[in-house]
C-alpha cells in the first residue's frame, strides 16, 4: 500500500491578493517526460508536495491528472497550477484551451492559471486574463496570475482589467535575482514564484553556494531553495530522481543567517536561462 505523507504544514503557506493561499514550496513537471510523469508526480506527492506546477506545452498534463487521481489524496489538499500556451491568447480561445487542459487534468476547478508568456507584440495578453476574470467568476478558477510577464506587461494589465494578478511566475535563481521587478510585486501584492529556482543546475556548483552549503551542512539546492524561502519566493524545483526530489523538500528546518542570503544574493549578474520575455515569439520553444 502507497502510503503519502500528511504533514502538508511543514511546507508553509503563502497568501494571495485575493485571500488564497498556495504552499511556497511546489514542484514543477517542465521537461518531465510524459511516460515518467505520473511516478515523478506520485513520488513528489508521497514526500509530502502539495503543490503542482504544470503547463499545457508541457504535454504531461493527462499524466498530472492520473497521478493526484491515484493519489487518493482530498482534492481541499492539493494546490494545482497549469499554464496558457502562447498560441491560444485571445478571449474565446482561452476559453477553449482552458476547458482542453481541465479535460486532461480531469479537474472540475484549477487552483491557479496562468497566462504563460507576455507575447506583448500579438496584443492579446489583456483580452486573455479577462477571460481567466470570467471563467474565475464562474468558479472554474480559484485564482488567476501571470508568467514571464515584465513590470509593463504587469501595469498594463492592472490599469485595463481592474485586477492585479496574484501571481507572477518568473525566470529567478542567484544569477537572475530580479531585484527591480520583485519590489514591483511587493508593492502591488503580487507573489513571486520561480521557475527555474536552482538555475538548471550551474549555481550548485558555485563556489559561494557550495562554501555556504558546507557552513549549514546542507546540500547545494537546499541552501538555494532556502534563500528563496527567506526572500519570500515561491519555489517550484523540478527533478525525476526520488532522492533529489525528497531532498528538495527538506529545507523548512533550518535558516540562513543574514550574510548568507546577501552573499548568495550578490552573484546575481542577469544571466538568463531561457528567452527574455520581451522577445519570445508565439510559437517559439520555450
Amino acid at each position: 500500500m502507497v502510503t503519502y505523507r500528511s504533514e502538508t504544514s511543514a511546507v508553509p503557506s503563502i497568501v494571495l491578493n485575493d485571500g488564497h493561499v498556495m504552499p511556497k514550496l511546489g514542484f514543477g513537471v517542465f521537461k518531465v517526460e510524459a511516460g515518467s510523469t505520473v511516478d515523478t508526480v506520485a513520488t513528489a506527492l508521497r514526500v509530502g508536495y502539495r503543490s503542482i506546477d504544470t503547463a499545457a506545452i508541457y504535454g504531461n498534463e493527462a499524466e498530472v491528472g492520473r497521478a493526484i487521481a491515484e493519489s487518493g489524496l482530498p482534492r481541499d489538499e492539493l494546490f494545482i497550477t497549469t499554464k496558457l500556451w502562447n498560441r491560444f491568447q485571445g478571449y474565446d480561445s482561452t476559453l477553449r484551451a482552458f476547458d482542453e487542459s481541465m479535460k486532461r487534468l480531469e479537474l472540475d476547478v484549477l487552483d491557479l492559471y496562468l497566462i504563460h508568456w507576455p507575447i506583448a507584440d500579438s496584443g492579446l495578453y489583456v483580452d486573455t486574463f479577462r477571460a481567466l476574470q470570467a471563467l474565475k467568476a464562474q468558479g472554474r478558477i480559484t485564482s488567476i496570475g501571470v508568467s514571464n510577464f515584465t513590470r509593463a506587461h504587469l501595469e498594463r494589465v492592472i490599469e485595463e482589467t481592474g485586477e492585479t494578478p496574484t501571481v507572477n511566475q518568473i525566470e529567478l535563481h542567484p544569477y537572475l535575482t530580479q531585484n527591480e521587478l520583485r519590489a514591483f510585486h511587493a508593492e502591488h501584492g503580487i507573489i513571486t514564484e520561480a521557475w527555474s529556482p536552482l538555475g538548471r543546475g550551474a549555481e550548485l556548483e558555485d563556489s559561494t553556494i557550495v562554501a555556504i552549503a558546507e557552513e549549514t551542512s546542507r546540500t547545494p539546492a537546499q541552501v538555494i531553495l532556502r534563500w528563496h524561502m527567506q526572500l519570500g519566493n515561491v519555489a517550484i524545483p523540478k527533478s525525476v530522481t526520488p532522492d533529489r526530489i525528497a531532498e528538495n523538500f527538506e529545507v523548512f528546518d533550518f535558516e540562513l543567517n543574514q550574510d548568507q542570503v546577501a552573499r548568495i544574493s550578490a552573484l546575481d549578474s542577469g544571466t538568463r536561462i531561457g528567452p527574455n520575455p520581451d522577445e519570445f515569439q508565439v510559437d517559439a520553444p520555450e
